[in-house]
């Protein structure tokens, strides 16, 4: 993993609030004194029409009281087939049929578990929770199933792979790119190419990821020690990270150039 010798502060603050983040999970999984627990079959009845006793969902087994926002969960409404029911995955592919407004997300990635941790988020702040529905993720005894764990698991290693990307993002910015038919490509770097701003300028190099298919154009450092050591340490050569195993240049630029023009 990459790190940042002259941002370790800044560095340890967003592990922190990763760390922080991860507790409140737990603490939103926990039990709680006077929940109240609903089987599916009773959840269905809360869908905000006439008769109906409440207008509630579910989101990752927690029961939210949406009653507030009626006009976005009542019969009729854009978003009522979410109401009287757990449609986590619908929550992140966005399909509301039937077959998609379900609670199973086993087969989420690490980002998609993010955005759900986001909607959780935006219940949290926005609606009270009133219980939990016993299934997939709370048992009849309220607490957590091990779906639920791994769900939290799966939250938890999506923040963490977050902070690597963007310790890596401040490491090598990505390049400025332009094309053109005219005048081909134009790969250059600048103090705040990539939306990352620097001290430092850098020169285009492609990187190398274990995984991905293709490269990328990053910005490199020129001088000082490589990102992965400390910027007072006595022993690199004041070549910045440009000996990185995963970097290689581009055929036909200048290896300091920062600005790399390709013809068509």
């Amino acid at each position: 993993m990459l790190r940042l010798g002259g941002r370790g502060i800044l560095l340890a603050l967003a592990v922190a609030a990763a760390a922080v983040m991860a507790a409140r999970l737990t603490g939103w999984w926990s039990p709680r004194a006077g929940f109240r627990l609903f089987i599916p079959e009773e959840l269905s009845r809360y869908r905000g029409g006439p008769g109906d006793p409440g207008l509630y969902l579910a989101l990752l087994g927690r029961v939210y009281d949406v009653s507030s926002g009626r006009r976005h969960y009542e019969p009729g409404s854009h978003y009522s087939g979410f109401a009287g029911r757990d449609a986590s995955r619908a929550f992140v592919t966005g399909d509301y049929s039937e077959a998609g407004l379900v609670d199973d997300i086993s087969d989420l990635s690490f980002s998609e578990m993010l955005t759900l941790q986001s909607w959780l988020s935006f219940y949290e702040k926005n609606y009270v929770c009133v219980g939990r529905v016993v299934g997939r993720f709370y048992g009849e005894d309220g607490l957590p199933t091990p779906a639920l764990t791994q769900a939290e698991a799966m939250i938890t290693k999506g923040l963490e792979r977050n902070q690597q990307e963007l310790e890596e993002k401040q490491a090598f910015p990505p390049c400025n790119a332009e094309w053109s038919s005219a005048r081909g490509s134009r790969l250059w770097c600048s103090q705040k190419s990539g939306g990352v701003s620097r001290e430092w300028t850098g020169v285009p190099r492609k990187l190398y990821k274990p995984g991905a298919k293709e490269p990328r154009c990053v910005c490199v450092r020129t001088t000082g020690p490589p990102s992965d050591q400390m910027p007072d340490s006595p022993t690199h050569r004041n070549r910045g990270d440009l000996d990185h195993p995963h970097l290689a240049e581009y055929t036909g630029c200048p290896p300091l150039a920062v600005t790399c023009s390709f013809l068509l």
